[in-house]
């Protein structure tokens, strides 16, 4: 008796309809399992069960298109005939380390398929007829508009930059409180940074979106470590979003925009994945939300960034803690040696003995990192690499007239790593620094058109800067 194996099936779907397919299959499913009670390879089991009444149903393809792996296969039969195969199926619970002999041969096929740059499938290799799409073409003609005599094309092209996204690349599963006041961790990573997830989900329990920007090959490496991980396999409220690697420049505000647009909370935490939350924050910023009224109100709860210089730390577990670690010198507030005008309007000397959430005003280069409801603007996509991305993002917040307010009891430890890429070009690349300038001239101008008279103090505060 053959059992036709539908795990590589292509389906007419225009004759099924007209054959009524629906309530064919579904009459059989309920006639089978009334005897079966249950299916063994779910299904497949009703595929067969229909094929067997309805033999006309199936058209036979060659064996090639479904060379079968386990371990007591007999399609040797098939391959050692033919040249062209054309689907290889490892239809074993074991998969790769299944017993078929010639097994290195395949395994070694599929793992060099897997350090393919998946890239290459999104060109028309050949000369195939396509529909035109509207979309595309709308982009074309956006970039043809470019100059690409301009220095900062690159930059400029990067925006228009059409990405392969794997949405929910591990399982995900998540139901938000019911008390809407639910807040998830928002950041992104690179294959560098991996080493921080398991710290994050320590220091977290709530809900985490994340954007990976990966190659194929490193997709792969980072399935191997999530689920070689007991505290990532532990979690599934953790969404890993993989945004694949294309161009030149690290993507970081449309990776950010990719892991806000799947939060399914109320609220969303912008973080950055070197840094540790306080233990307890995700429980601190819950009651924050109802003690400010964030749900009828325009506020930005700022949550105070320190760091340290010391791989090994001793995380504080209070704020009187946090403040004897900085009175020692342990712990800094963030870039207070390099970027000061960053986080200075937190105004750290009253954060000290604050008891109560205060008011604080934008200031130039201002860039906190801040809990906001999920309807907030997104992060300004022309801005790569290194420099100015969170700049802009906070600057639209303010031009919308949202409050900045301090959280007296909440802060975030920056954790030491290697130099990133981007500012190490940012800072060896004159032509890199001199686009970074344009590109910030352009956001300014169009914040002016798009906000009138009140974005007039951006460019006065940028040139008193």
């Amino acid at each position: 008796m053959y059992y036709y194996v539908s795990g590589v099936i292509l389906l007419l779907l225009d004759k099924l309809r007209k054959m009524k397919w629906e309530q064919m299959w579904r009459l059989t499913a309920e006639r089978e399992l009334m005897g079966m009670l249950s299916t063994s390879l779910a299904d497949q089991d009703i595929f067969n069960a229909v094929i067997k009444q309805n033999p006309f149903l199936v058209y036979q393809l060659p064996c090639f298109w479904n060379v079968q792996l386990s371990d007591h296969t007999r399609s040797e039969q098939c391959y050692r005939d033919v040249s062209d195969l054309k689907v290889i199926h490892w239809n074993s619970p074991k998969k790769l380390r299944v017993k078929n002999k010639h097994v290195e041969f395949f395994r070694n096929l599929y793992l060099t398929f897997l350090e393919y740059d998946g890239n290459l499938l999104r060109r028309e290799l050949f000369g195939c007829p396509s529909e035109a799409d509207v979309n595309s073409e709308n982009l074309q003609k956006q970039l043809s508009e470019l100059d690409e005599d301009d220095l900062c094309y690159e930059f400029r092209r990067e925006r228009f930059t059409v990405h392969r996204t794997h949405l929910y690349f591990l399982h995900y599963e998540y139901e938000p409180a019911s008390d809407n006041t639910d807040v998830t961790l928002v950041a992104q990573l690179s294959m560098d940074r991996l080493q921080m997830l398991e710290a994050i989900c320590k220091h977290w329990e709530g809900p985490i979106s994340l954007a990976l920007y990966l190659s194929d090959a490193e997709a792969q490496q980072f399935l191997r470590y999530a689920q070689g991980s007991e505290v990532l396999m532990g979690r599934h409220n953790v969404a890993y979003h993989i945004v694949y690697k294309e161009g030149q420049f690290y993507p970081v505000n449309l990776l950010r925009n990719v892991a806000m647009k799947h939060v399914g909370t109320p609220y969303m935490f912008l973080s950055d994945i070197d840094f540790l939350p306080m233990y307890g924050l995700y429980e601190y910023l819950r009651k924050s939300v109802i003690q400010l009224d964030l749900a009828n109100t325009k506020k930005v709860m700022i949550v105070p960034a320190f760091e340290t210089l010391r791989y090994r730390l001793s995380f504080p577990k209070s704020k009187a803690e946090l403040l004897s670690m900085l009175d020692m010198g342990t712990l800094f507030t963030f870039r207070y040696h390099v970027w000061t005008k960053g986080h200075a309007p937190t105004n750290f000397a009253k954060w000290r003995t604050a008891t109560t959430p205060y008011r604080v005003e934008w200031e130039a280069d201002f860039e906190p990192y801040v809990v906001v409801r999920r309807d907030c603007p997104e992060y300004d996509r022309r801005f790569v690499g290194f420099g100015w991305n969170k700049v802009a993002h906070i600057m639209e917040l303010d031009a919308q007239e949202y409050e900045f307010i301090v959280l007296p009891n909440a802060y975030m430890i920056h954790m030491p790593h290697a130099p990133s890429f981007d500012i190490t070009k940012f800072r060896s690349n004159k032509q890199y620094r001199i686009c970074l300038k344009t590109l910030k001239e352009e956001f300014q101008q169009d914040m002016s058109r798009r906000y009138g008279f009140a974005a007039l103090k951006y460019l006065t505060a940028e040139n008193n800067s």
